[in-house]
């Protein structure tokens, strides 16, 4: 289908999978693999590269002019496998692009996948891809990307409803959910679709390439195949003493950076007839990008927030009506409704618990003169009228929670608010209590506990807590609220604070000894709890906070 045409449904030619797909034919297949001083992790990246087998005819590591002996590294792994290849660029590029076109124009083989320094490819990943590709005849084949948080190994899918079958689509705007996933490393590309089409990354210092990058194929409109399989593991080092750059948004220049590389790949899909695919890129910037910094803007300072919200007003204005109307009850789109009728930042708070995931919308609920529900008496031009016609399961509930130490069990009190009569109407019976690890997704103390009606707006429950099964570590709170037609509604807590709600406390443990417990609220103001154990954990507690006060 060309991208003058109209968009057809949503429906994929049959799944081709692998028993039935034509062999993969083999080696086919070209690795770029880029990095900068990045000598203790570039060595597994390219090992996890040639462990793909022969269907990997080459690896070209590309170093972009290391100082830390990552490309004498390189040539020493290239001395003992004729597969690799290292490329040096002159200079330092400042970012991805470069290195990662440099290798684009180095390869010679049919297909060609990119691969960062700190990142590794699972076993069997190019074979799924390369069958993907090649029986279903399609310039891309992309698969599942995980998210692994190191050390803890905790690992999350990215993307995840674009990989649940084998998929062929023949068009790009089959299915335009195709924009939120912008990695271009989860993905294998027909090199001569590349070269034909003059795909190529932004050059030199351009942060978040890969949202234009991706934009420009999607524009080219490939017949895309998608596979189950798990193809790439994204390694995600908070605690490095370089952050990457995605990771690193203290500084303004980095959502400027975000909103211009939206801001291109939303041009880029419009001017190639891809309005569809192009209004999805600008409502994944509401859903996305808004709420993921509006969740960090109290971490900031005043003049960063004022930046910010000028910035992002700025963009917001060239929004057109069809822009807004795409799922109406987001909290992206109320939240950016805000900024964009706002001169200045208000409700940070309140912002903050709307971009959480799932989001929550706390009380004040206010009314226009005429009953229209509205986000604020003085900002009635930002309304909440779809959230009466929406279905309750969906609502951003709103459940503050707090957590009160106490030497046997501890107490847990919740409180669900009403929410324009629609969660009344809805009849909640009972909430699902579990604490989830940070570390390693780890499930304590399920169990279900009946809501009461606490006066007319709201609904209460209390259950102990012991500390003690939970164990040493981060704990999430998560909750599930049950209604009376069997819908449910999964939710995070807001985390109450004041009169000493999260401080710190030491409390007795007949299993440890001593318990050092300290609820907390998250960046997006959820309930969480670290427990030390015993008196060596608690020690250890004390000497970190000790090291970061001297610091």
């Amino acid at each position: 289908m060309r991208p003058d045409q109209p968009d057809r449904p949503d429906r994929p030619d049959p799944p081709v999978r692998p028993d039935t797909a034509e062999p993969a034919p083999v080696p086919r297949v070209g690795v770029v693999v880029i990095g900068y001083n990045d000598r203790a992790h570039v060595a597994d990246a390219v090992r996890s590269a040639l462990a793909q087998g022969p269907a990997v005819a080459e690896v070209v590591a590309v170093d972009d002019r290391s100082t830390d002996g990552s490309a004498e590294l390189l040539d020493r792994l290239a001395a003992d496998e004729p597969r690799l290849r290292v490329v040096r660029l002159r200079e330092n590029s400042g970012g991805c692009g470069t290195p990662r076109n440099t290798g684009i124009d180095a390869v010679t083989t049919p297909y060609v996948m990119f691969l960062d320094s700190d990142d590794v490819l699972p076993s069997g990943a190019v074979d799924a891809l390369l069958a993907a590709a090649t029986g279903a005849h399609a310039e891309v084949a992309s698969g599942l990307c995980v998210r692994r948080e190191l050390p803890s190994g905790r690992e999350q899918p990215w993307q995840a409803p674009l990989y649940t079958a084998h998929t062929t689509l023949p068009h790009p705007s089959q299915r335009p959910r195709l924009v939120h996933d912008t990695l271009c490393v989860n993905k294998l590309y027909r090199t001569d679709f590349l070269r034909e089409h003059g795909i190529r990354f932004p050059e030199g210092r351009f942060l978040y390439e890969d949202i234009v990058f991706t934009a420009r194929v999607l524009a080219a409109g490939p017949r895309i195949a998608l596979v189950p399989d798990r193809v790439y593991v994204w390694h995600v080092r908070r605690s490095a003493e370089r952050l990457s750059l995605s990771l690193d948004r203290e500084h303004i220049g980095n959502w400027q950076a975000r909103v211009e590389a939206c801001a291109q790949a939303y041009d880029i899909l419009l001017s190639s007839g891809q309005k569809e695919l192009a209004r999805a890129v600008r409502a994944k910037f509401l859903d996305h990008e808004v709420r993921m910094y509006a969740r960090e803007l109290g971490l900031r300072d005043v003049h960063y927030q004022r930046a910010w919200w000028a910035h992002t007003r700025e963009y917001l204005a060239h929004y057109e009506a069809p822009d807004w109307e795409l799922n109406p009850t987001a909290a992206g789109r109320v939240l950016a409704r805000v900024v964009l009728e706002s001169p200045e930042p208000r409700d940070l708070p309140r912002l903050r618990e709307l971009a959480a995931r799932p989001a929550r919308l706390l009380p004040p609920y206010a009314r226009t003169p005429d009953g229209v529900p509205v986000w604020s008496a003085d900002l009635p031009q930002v309304t909440l009228a779809p959230y009466l016609t929406g279905p309750v399961a969906a609502l951003p509930l709103a459940v503050d929670a707090a957590l009160e130490p106490r030497a046997r069990a501890s107490l847990l009190r919740l409180r669900l608010h009403e929410m324009y009569g629609r969660v009344a109407e809805g009849s909640p019976r009972e909430v699902d209590v579990e604490w989830v690890s940070r570390d390693d997704e780890r499930t304590r103390g399920r169990t279900t506990v009946p809501l009461a009606p606490s006066g007319t707006d709201s609904w209460s429950a209390k259950l102990p807590v012991d500390l003690a099964t939970l164990g040493a570590g981060t704990w999430d709170l998560q909750l599930t609220v049950h209604f009376a037609d069997g819908t449910q509604r999964e939710v995070t807590a807001h985390a109450l604070t004041g009169a000493g709600r999260l401080r710190r406390r030491a409390v007795p443990s007949a299993r440890h000894g001593v318990l050092l417990v300290q609820p907390y609220a998250t960046h997006s103001g959820a309930l969480a709890v670290r427990v030390a154990t015993g008196v060596r954990g608690v020690v250890q507690v004390l000497r970190g906070r000790l090291r970061r006060l001297l610091r």
